[in-house]
């Protein structure tokens, strides 16, 4: 309804109810803070819509970091698949390196045996040859048959001693070499090791980003769960409002309505009421029922109620009607108030507040409802009770 709607409403209510008995101004004030509590739903509706929106802003934000994030996984995904395969690539470079160690030293073995074996050659030969004796010699060159063949015969001796010096220096030679280059692939090899050890020390750190990231973004991921769920509530918590405000509202015209009935509603007088021989022992329960552990004025009050709407034309005549009218007194429609009588609950207060109300004594006017307050409720509180 729209705010001038209700404000023609109240003005004319207002108007009603100002010449009504002074008696049952508990009823109008009810309604000012029926009005109030709409204008209260209606601000909780405004900070909540503000409350929403800014939540869903919080979600927005962290979705977007989460987003950041998952980029920042995939680079790093992509830095450590890089890294993982320059040293796949280094590991294999080492097992090559390996290997090629493995064969030079192979080699630089059967260097070091052909030296060794040449060594020991040309030492054998070296050996006889100063081990003849001059007329092994003398015989030699007599055999030789003619001067050319003697030249012959002394130039093939040193041609045999310039050989052998010359493989064995050959043979140091390729041994040299070969030990250089075993040193060389060593040091490749040395140099492979560290630049694995470095690749394995970058995977290593580039994996713990990936783990501080990946644990990051699952925070964010909960963050997000977390502020979705509150969302949903908040979102629960407005279409509530707004059902309460359509309640409230729908309330408010009810207690307009009564308010005017009970302006205008005819009283009888107590004298004219014949009570029943068990209306005692029901009123006794019923308030039991109803206000049991109240102080002894909230047990008056509740048999005070009941005697009330005896009295009133808009409700039943008869202690009976009214406890078992439809829709009021829950104990009585739950089966409780029948325990309560079969069992005969009722304590000495509340025998005696049953036997003051129906004596006539009253302490809360002319009210004839009572609950427990909520808020914007008003009328007149005793113990736990409201009672308008």
């Amino acid at each position: 309804m729209k705010k001038t709607k209700w404000a023609a409403v109240i003005t004319i209510i207002a108007l009603l109810l100002g010449a009504r008995p002074s008696s049952f101004d508990a009823p109008k004030v009810l309604a000012k803070s029926t009005q109030q509590q709409i204008k209260d739903k209606e601000e909780e509706h405004q900070k909540l819509e503000e409350e929403l929106k800014d939540q869903q802003g919080s979600i927005n934000g962290m979705k977007g970091e989460k987003s950041s994030l998952q980029k920042e996984l995939e680079d790093l995904n992509s830095q450590l698949q890089e890294v993982s395969d320059h040293l796949e690539e280094l590991e294999a470079q080492i097992v090559e390196k390996t290997g090629e160690i493995q064969q030079t030293q192979q080699e630089l073995e059967e260097a070091i045996d052909t030296e060794e074996w040449q060594y020991e050659s040309m030492m054998i030969r070296v050996r006889k040859m100063y081990e003849r004796d001059e007329s092994d010699y003398i015989t030699s060159l007599l055999q030789a048959g003619s001067l050319s063949n003697l030249l012959n015969l002394a130039t093939w001796f040193e041609k045999v001693e310039v050989y052998d010096k010359d493989k064995l220096k050959e043979y140091q030679e390729n041994r040299s070499l070969i030990e250089a280059t075993k040193e060389r692939l060593q040091l490749e090899k040395t140099e492979l090791d560290n630049l694995k050890l470095d690749a394995e020390t970058e995977k290593s750190r580039v994996a713990g980003l990936i783990s501080q990231v990946s644990v990051r973004i699952a925070d964010y991921a909960d963050q997000i769960e977390e502020a979705e769920k509150k969302a949903l509530e908040y979102e629960e918590k407005l279409r509530q409002n707004e059902e309460d405000q359509k309640a409230l509202k729908k309330k408010l015209e009810e207690e307009i309505r009564l308010s005017q009935l009970a302006a205008n509603a005819a009283w009888r007088s107590l004298g004219d009421v014949t009570f029943a021989d068990g209306d005692r022992k029901l009123l006794a329960n019923i308030i039991y029922c109803e206000a049991g552990s109240e102080p002894y004025e909230g047990k008056l009050a509740v048999g005070a109620v009941v005697i009330n709407r005896v009295l009133s034309s808009k409700f039943p005549d008869t202690v009976v009607g009214v406890v078992y009218q439809r829709g009021q007194f829950s104990p009585a429609q739950s089966g409780r108030l029948e325990l309560a009588l079969a069992a005969d609950l009722a304590n000495a207060d509340c025998y005696k507040a049953a036997d003051e109300a129906m004596a006539g004594k009253n302490n809360i006017g002319t009210c004839v409802f009572f609950r427990t307050p909520i808020p914007g409720l008003t009328g007149i509180q005793i113990g736990h009770h409201i009672f308008y």
